[in-house]
């Protein structure tokens, strides 16, 4: 029989303590604190190597897209889902304890969805149909966990300003699980479909946020005086948009005697109207604001864009919608994050001068995307748009990963 020692027993206790000290310091590291963290980190990172992933495919040096996903809903999905998404969680579950004063996620919790989010990640890269399968549940889990942490804050606190997010977010979940979902199944057109629905559905989100936030940035910065808008535009605006959505998704499905186009263009018309009463001119020197202006604007023009889509073969939808997917989710996003970083993080609204580099660079990727194609210089625009979005994801991290792994600066 082995017997135990007091010395050894004290021993054994000092290394459990050890340890539990350890992971506590870990999951208060930080870089955890709060959701914006390593969620704006991580989504930068993986759009970064989905894009050279997916660059590598274009130029025939794939390695991966074998058994699992077909290519271009990997591509689609990693961008939508794996980045935009992530962002929009990681700003709503940090905005949401500002909304309610009551406190979100941070620590263990944050670092919970992070590895949920990561084997995702790592499951989809594997691209085998196991992996996959179990991909579909890990996304749901992750989902889930973000929905019913938001829903909990807003209802708790009677939020219902934001009580609109949790729908907006379930409808996201239900799509995202679709495009996997059926890929899988080999209805790719249909996965596809799926996605494209996801992007107007990020389109809407966007109005919502950017027509709450960008006009209060702008009057806080310039001191212009309050902004304006005719109190009918932002109803119209949001039934509109409901409304083109509904009818482009279930045109997949029925034969209607009209295109989403009319109401695409017309929602697009829209945003220009609310945007001329945001003052853009006088935003010019903030490189802060004049991203997020011009991000909104590029919403208002893919919009108009995919409605000509259907009117005209010299704008291919396809080209169109990256007008939305770059110009305004990866501006706006690019964007936002920037100054959640600073603002979130107890430092001043002064970012360095090369996040305004990169907010060039990712509008130009748009404008390359979308007009190139219109020259058939097609694999230009897709190398050149990759590369912009690939050098301003480095310009963020570089400069942000030492702001966001620190610890907030007391006023």
């Amino acid at each position: 029989m082995i017997s135990i020692t007091d010395p050894d027993i004290t021993h054994l206790q000092n290394d459990v303590e050890s340890e539990h000290s350890m992971s506590k310091r870990f999951s208060q590291h930080s870089f955890f604190d709060l959701a914006f963290r390593s969620f704006f980190v991580s989504a930068a990172a993986v759009s970064i190597v989905s894009l050279t992933l997916w660059l590598g495919y274009l130029n025939g040096f794939s390695i991966i897209f074998s058994n699992g996903l077909t290519p271009t809903v990997w591509h689609i999905h990693e961008m939508l889902f794996g980045f935009a998404a992530t962002v929009a969680a990681g700003f709503l579950l940090t905005a949401v304890q500002t909304w309610t004063g009551r406190e979100s996620i941070k620590g263990g919790a944050v670092i919970l969805l992070l590895c949920l989010w990561l084997l995702v990640r790592v499951s989809l890269f594997i691209d085998e149909s196991f992996y996959i399968y179990s991909a579909v549940i890990l996304q749901t889990l992750w989902w889930l966990v973000v929905i019913a942490t938001f829903s909990s804050l807003v209802l708790k606190a009677k939020n219902r300003r934001n009580y609109l997010f949790i729908a907006l977010l379930s409808v996201l979940m239900c799509l995202n699980i679709g495009v996997l979902v059926l890929d899988l199944q080999g209805r790719t057109d249909l996965a596809l479909h799926f996605s494209r629905t996801a992007v107007l559905m990020f389109g809407l989100l966007m109005g919502v946020l950017g027509g709450r936030v960008i006009p209060f940035f702008t009057n806080s910065a310039t001191q212009i005086g309050k902004i304006n808008s005719p109190e009918f535009l932002t109803p119209l605006l949001f039934t509109t948009s409901i409304l083109g959505i509904l009818v482009f998704f279930t045109g997949q499905f029925i034969a209607l005697p009209f295109t989403p186009a009319a109401l695409m263009i017309s929602a697009g018309l829209l945003h220009m109207f609310r945007l001329s009463y945001w003052h853009s001119a006088a935003t010019i020197k903030v490189s802060l604001l004049w991203s997020l202006h011009l991000s909104y604007l590029s919403l208002a023009i893919g919009l108009l864009l995919l409605g000509a889509s259907y009117l005209t073969s010299v704008i291919l939808f396809s080209d169109a919608l990256h007008m939305i997917t770059i110009g305004a989710m990866g501006l706006m996003i690019l964007a936002m994050m920037s100054r959640v970083s600073l603002g979130h993080t107890g430092r001043k609204l002064q970012p360095h001068k090369l996040v305004s580099v990169s907010f060039v660079f990712m509008f130009c990727a748009a404008v390359a995307r979308v007009l190139l194609p219109m020259f058939e210089q097609i694999q230009l625009a897709w190398n050149l748009s990759a590369i912009l979005w690939i050098a301003a994801g480095f310009i963020f991290l570089s400069i942000y990963i030492p702001i966001l792994s620190s610890a907030k600066l007391s006023k």
